[in-house]
C-alpha cells in the first residue's frame, strides 16, 4: 500500500510539473501584460494633439511633390583596356604618354580617366591540348606538347599565378591558380598518357575564359594546341563572342608545324586534313586579334625561348587605359573598341623614329576589339 501511495503521489507531482512548465504563471515576467503609460511632461501634447506626419499623396500637397520625391544616383560604367605596343620586332615600346593614347568607342572618341603602366606580376591559364590524336605516347606531338608547357612554366616569376588545364573530350583542372611551382609541376607529371582522341578546344578556352573574366590585373590564356576542334558544344561563331565578352586575352603556340610540313612533302596528308589545319590556323589568329593576345606557330622546338620571351614581355609591360563611356545606356550591346596612337597638336597617327637608325619605325597595337555592355537590373 505505502508503494502505491508513493507512486500515486510521483506520478501526480510529474503531471503537475508538466502542467506547470506549459501554462504561464501569473508572477511570470515574460507574459506580455499592458504597460502603464508614462506620466506626460507637462509641456508635452496629448497622443490626440501630436501633428500629423504630412503626406505627398494628400490632395493639400500635390505642388510639394518634387520637394519630397527621392533622388538616386546610378553608377557609372567604367571599361578598362589592356594595350600593347610592339615594334616591327615584336618587343614592346615602353614609355608612351597618355596623352598620345586615343580611344574609340563605336567610333566616337573617349575621354581616358585611368592610365598605367609599368612591370607586374601575371596570372595565367594554360590550356593544354592532350589527346590521343595528336599527343599519343612517345609521339612527335606528344613531345612537343610536353616541351612547350614545360618550357613555358620555367620563364614565371615567383610571383606569378598559374593555372593548368588539359583538355581532350573534355576540360580537366590538373592545378588551379597557384604561385607554388610543386604544385603546378606534380600537375604536369599527369600528362603522360592521354585518354579519349577527341580534342574539343572551343569547349576548354571558353569555359576557362569564363572562370577569369573576374579576375583582376594581368591575365591571359596560353593556349597549347594543334587548333583542330573535333565536336565541341560551342560553334566557332559562339565561341569567338564568348571570348570578346570575357576580355581575357589569349595567346595561342600551335603545335605540329613541322609535322604537317613532313606529311605534305610526303603526300600522306590529303586536302580535306590540309584544309581542316588551315582553319584552325586561321581560327587561333583571330582568337588572339580579338582579345588582344597573339597567336604563334613554330616549326622547331628552337623557336620556342623567343615565344615564351615575346609572350613574358607582352604580358608584363602594357598601358591599362580606362575610360568612362559616353554611351551608358545598358542595352546588352557589343561595343567596338578601336585604340590609337596620335599627335595631340595634328591630331594625325603618330609618326615614331627608331633610336639606333633614326628611321621611321611601325609599331603593332594590340588590344581588345570591344565589349559587351550591361543590362539593366530588372
Amino acid at each position: 500500500m505505502k508503494i502505491w501511495i508513493l507512486a500515486a503521489l510521483a506520478a501526480l507531482t510529474l503531471i503537475v510539473g508538466v502542467w506547470a512548465q506549459d501554462s504561464p504563471s501569473q508572477s511570470s515576467e515574460t507574459v506580455a501584460r499592458p504597460r502603464k503609460k508614462p506620466a506626460p511632461d507637462a509641456g508635452a501634447p496629448a497622443d490626440n494633439e501630436l501633428p500629423k506626419i504630412p503626406s505627398k499623396l494628400s490632395p493639400k500637397n500635390k505642388g510639394d511633390e518634387a520637394e519630397t520625391d527621392a533622388t538616386f544616383k546610378t553608377e557609372t560604367n567604367v571599361v578598362t583596356v589592356d594595350v600593347q605596343v610592339l615594334d616591327n620586332k615584336g618587343n614592346p615600346i615602353p614609355n608612351i604618354p597618355k596623352d598620345k593614347f586615343r580611344i574609340l568607342e563605336d567610333n566616337a572618341p573617349q575621354t581616358l580617366t585611368q592610365f598605367s603602366t609599368g612591370e607586374a606580376p601575371m596570372t595565367v591559364a594554360m590550356v593544354i591540348e592532350f589527346s590521343a590524336r595528336f599527343q599519343a605516347f612517345y609521339s612527335m606531338g606528344w613531345g612537343e606538347t610536353l616541351t612547350a608547357s614545360y618550357g613555358f612554366i620555367q620563364t614565371l616569376k615567383p610571383e606569378d599565378y598559374v593555372a593548368i588545364i588539359a583538355y581532350d573530350m573534355r576540360s580537366t583542372i590538373l592545378s588551379d591558380f597557384t604561385n607554388d611551382r610543386t604544385k603546378t609541376m606534380e600537375a604536369m607529371q599527369r600528362l603522360r598518357i592521354p585518354g579519349f582522341s577527341e580534342s574539343n578546344m572551343f569547349d576548354a578556352i571558353t569555359d576557362t575564359a569564363d572562370r577569369m573574366s573576374k579576375i583582376e590585373g594581368r591575365k591571359a590564356i596560353l593556349l597549347i594546341a594543334s587548333g583542330i576542334d573535333t565536336f565541341s558544344k560551342l560553334t566557332y561563331d559562339k565561341t569567338r563572342k564568348s571570348l570578346q565578352e570575357s576580355g581575357v586575352p589569349v595567346y595561342s603556340i600551335e603545335m605540329l608545324q613541322i609535322e604537317r610540313l613532313m606529311a605534305e612533302s610526303a603526300g600522306m596528308l590529303g586536302p580535306l586534313a590540309t584544309l581542316d589545319f588551315l582553319q584552325g590556323d586561321n581560327e587561333l589568329r583571330t582568337f588572339a586579334k580579338e582579345t588582344g593576345g597573339q597567336a604563334f606557330f613554330p616549326r622547331f622546338t628552337g623557336e620556342l625561348p623567343n615565344v615564351f620571351r615575346a609572350i613574358s614581355q607582352s604580358l608584363r609591360n602594357q598601358y591599362s587605359l580606362g575610360y568612362s563611356p559616353n554611351n551608358q545606356a545598358k542595352d546588352g550591346k557589343f561595343r567596338k573598341i578601336t585604340v590609337q596612337l596620335v599627335n595631340p597638336a595634328t591630331n594625325e597617327p603618330l609618326r615614331m623614329v627608331d633610336e639606333k637608325t633614326q628611321k621611321p619605325m611601325k609599331y603593332t597595337i594590340l588590344a581588345k576589339t570591344g565589349y559587351t555592355a550591361p543590362r539593366a537590373v530588372e
